[in-house]
């Protein structure tokens, strides 16, 4: 259903409304709220893991009983 959402042409688009929207002073602002916003919502969800201090993208160790 949304296979094909983030097509090359589609992207232009929204950045071109989007720079229409908020202006060419304001976009590098904005994008730069969002990346901390991505940034600090990461770190949350790795404090919140319980493998932390691996980090991202390792696979749980089997736990013996």
């Amino acid at each position: 259903m949304l296979e094909g959402i983030f097509q090359p042409m589609h992207l232009l688009v929204i950045f071109f409304v989007a720079l229409l929207i908020f202006g060419p002073k304001k976009l590098p602002e904005l994008g730069k709220g969002i990346g901390q916003g991505i940034r600090a919502l990461k770190d949350g969800i790795k404090e919140t893991l319980p493998n932390s201090e691996k980090g991202a993208g390792t696979a749980p160790k089997d736990r013996e009983a």
